[in-house]
């Protein structure tokens, strides 16, 4: 058995989980893999497609009850899997069989802890790519690194550091994009590698503009708890900065300390003190994945 499974999250995916399915077992079978498909709480016909599916060594089903988000139903299987590696594909068809095994492979020759698989930089409408560029952005000013792809549904990374991280995950879309900051962050191995993208074979994508949204608000979640000061500290300073400019020329004139100077210089020493704040319960949080 090669240490691999292969983790599905689906939601109403009704029209392309049967063919998906199919091929998709024929595949974990020719090459010893394990799968492990999340129902997240479907309102279609994927609950039923997936019981009618023979479950043996090679297939797992597990059913949510309730939709508890994307990032929810892949910690879901992270907590079943018994193999060294796991990795992730999208039930839409969009993902190839072909590369799962060559980021596998890939993953193994140069001994990463993840490797993400990079979709073409023009996949996608240019309302999505401009979001993904928008939320790199975002991510790079607060963070130091070199992945472009940062929310591909495909990637392959050790199980053990799967389950020691997922705590610090979202259960929303966003979790494709936190899950690689904090390999980022926490000093492993993450590597990119080219990947092929087809058309969904039916169905329309559920990101949208609030997903963008959540995701920048979990990316500052997550910089606050690795390094809260590159938010805090540059406050700061704009804020003192910002008061002695403004008071400068009041106290050259001899009209002595305005009071907007006073509360630009408050705010931006109260920022400091709650990076000092933050910094120590980071401390304290990050010493649990440690």
């Amino acid at each position: 058995m090669k240490d691999l499974t292969i983790i599905v999250p689906a939601y109403n995916e009704e029209e392309s989980l049967p063919a998906f399915l199919e091929g998709m077992r024929g595949y974990c079978q020719k090459n010893h893999f394990k799968l492990i498909v999340v129902n997240d709480g479907s309102s279609d016909a994927t609950r039923e497609i997936l019981d009618k599916a023979d479950q043996s060594d090679t297939l797992t089903v597990i059913h949510h009850k309730i939709n508890r988000g994307y990032g929810r139903a892949i910690k879901t299987a992270i907590e079943r899997v018994d193999t060294e590696f796991l990795i992730t594909v999208d039930a839409d068809g969009q993902h190839s069989f072909d590369d799962i095994g060559m980021l596998f492979n890939h993953l193994m020759a140069v001994d990463a802890d993840m490797v993400i698989g990079k979709r073409d930089s023009h996949h996608g409408s240019k309302y999505r790519r401009f979001g993904k560029f928008m939320i790199r952005s975002i991510a790079k000013l607060l963070m130091s690194f070199q992945i472009t792809d940062l929310n591909s549904g495909m990637k392959v990374y050790r199980s053990d550091l799967a389950r020691k991280y997922i705590r610090l995950c979202p259960d929303t879309m966003a979790y494709s994009d936190i899950i690689t900051l904090v390999f980022i962050n926490q000093k492993h191995l993450v590597l990119e590698k080219d990947i092929q993208i087809r058309s969904r074979i039916s169905g329309d994508s559920t990101i949208n503009t609030m997903t963008a949204l959540d995701t920048v608000l979990e990316i500052l979640n997550i910089v606050i708890l690795f390094n809260p000061n590159r938010i805090f500290l540059p406050l700061a300073l704009f804020f003192v900065l910002a008061g002695i400019i403004w008071g400068l020329p009041f106290l050259l004139r001899g009209e002595g300390v305005q009071a907007g100077t006073l509360l630009l210089t408050i705010t931006g020493l109260l920022f400091f003190l709650l990076g000092l704040l933050a910094e120590q319960l980071s401390l304290i949080r990050r010493s649990s994945v440690d």
